[in-house]
């Protein structure tokens, strides 16, 4: 008897190391990451987005939460990390796998008729898979697209094992990458359509899978970049992260849908500048 409450305490002791509010969070944006490959898969790419953006508000929430509260530690990074490679590896590399086997014309056709989502997209994408599986279909660069959550569980592995990632990033951060490809089915679903051939010539599956390499590739190299993280909320210490998001408000009232894509190009940029301006005041020293 005695053995058995010993069982139990500990079970409830294991439980509650596991089930706090921060890990809840962390579940729950895993679980938006298999809506949006469920939406893909569906082809639904015109709601697969929101289910991300979803869990990337969870992902935030999440570190939030286990800092304000003081239980952040090694159980919740594993979790954090796990949820991640989901939301921001493969749900983002199933999106444009399907959205890179789709017919452009057709589906461009569609919404000129007021229709924002087709059935062919869910056709073209099974049609396509069960003609690769058959040895039918040789076109293969729609594929090239799961190189997100190839270089994306690498980059996942080494933030947890590097401890120079603290106050920075080493590399993009991966909700920044997935992010980055969520304007490619947002402006294919919900684009201005006076924008057309611009539309038709970035949403290529050859343009889109030199994009998917070379966005991906971003992840694992040794780029300090900076972090959305404010220690304390004045100007001084400040000044690249409040320029980042003024900059971004603007871009987003200015380009709308295609927005998403010039913020990363923006976090990147700023980042390079900004290593460049420490480098320079370290070399002063």
């Amino acid at each position: 008897m005695v053995f058995v409450d010993i069982y139990h305490y500990k079970i409830s002791i294991s439980l509650g190391s596991m089930i706090n509010l921060p890990n809840l969070f962390t579940a729950a944006n895993m679980l938006s990451g298999i809506i949006a490959i469920l939406l893909a898969f569906a082809g639904r790419i015109d709601l697969a987005p929101f289910a991300i953006f979803t869990g990337a508000i969870f992902d935030f929430v999440d570190g939030f939460l286990a800092r304000k509260l003081g239980v952040a530690g090694d159980m919740g990074k594993q979790l954090d990390s796990l949820a991640d490679m989901v939301t921001f590896g493969v749900a983002p590399g199933m999106i444009m796998l399907v959205m890179m086997s789709m017919n452009l014309h057709h589906y461009l056709e569609y919404r000129m008729e007021g229709e924002v989502f087709p059935e062919t997209v869910f056709t073209d994408f099974f049609s396509y898979i069960n003609q690769i599986a058959d040895g039918t279909e040789t076109y293969a660069i729609p594929f090239f697209a799961l190189a997100i959550p190839f270089f994306s569980i690498f980059r996942l592995a080494k933030f947890n094992v590097d401890l120079r990632q603290t106050d920075k990033f080493i590399g993009l951060p991966t909700p920044a990458n997935t992010l980055f490809f969520m304007t490619f089915p947002l402006v294919l679903c919900y684009g201005d359509l006076s924008d057309r051939s611009m539309i038709l010539t970035v949403c290529q599956p050859e343009v889109l899978a030199v994009l998917c390499v070379t966005m991906s590739f971003l992840l694992i190299v040794e780029i300090p970049l900076f972090a959305l993280k404010f220690k304390q909320f004045g100007w001084k210490g400040n000044e690249i992260r409040y320029s980042f998001l003024l900059i971004s408000a603007g871009l987003i009232i200015v380009f709308k849908t295609w927005a998403i894509a010039l913020i990363v190009f923006l976090y990147l940029i700023l980042s390079l500048l900004d290593n460049l301006f420490n480098k320079k005041k370290t070399d002063e020293i």
